[in-house]
């Protein structure tokens, strides 16, 4: 029995088909992708990137300057005879606007099973709203 796969096929630009599967505002500069997703939980930003296949202490870099966030690395190729090589090589690098209420002293990184993930402690919000007393004249 033979089974047919569909798959897309690539044309020359193959990042483009993978840019339009997101929402256009994460369209990330060309390149090498990194994948990002992100949400706030327990009073924490969380930053979650697909980097599988390095080596986080030598190979990748994060920095916060201005409230942007930049994941910065390099996937080192092995030196073998390859009869095809897909796997994308090279330097990359991201950035990501932080939330208005990031404490950039308040920053963790962890990486595990191919996934960086970066945490930022979020400040309570200001309230928006206060009152005012209303003194009486003597």
């Amino acid at each position: 029995m033979n089974a047919v796969v569909h798959s897309r096929q690539r044309g020359p630009w193959p990042e483009l088909l993978d840019w339009l599967e997101g929402p256009i505002a994460t369209v990330p500069p060309p390149g090498q992708m990194i994948r990002f997703e992100d949400y706030a939980e327990n009073g924490r930003y969380v930053l979650r990137a697909e980097l599988p296949g390095i080596e986080p202490q030598k190979d990748v870099e994060i920095s916060i300057s201005g409230r942007v966030l930049t994941v910065r690395g390099q996937r080192r190729a092995e030196q073998k005879d390859r009869y095809r090589a897909e796997f994308r090589y090279g330097p990359f690098a991201r950035s990501i606007t932080l939330p208005k209420r990031a404490n950039e002293d308040d920053v963790t990184a962890v990486y595990d099973k191919g996934i960086l993930e970066v945490t930022v402690g979020l400040r309570q919000p200001e309230p928006s709203e206060r009152r005012i007393d209303v003194a009486r004249k003597s």
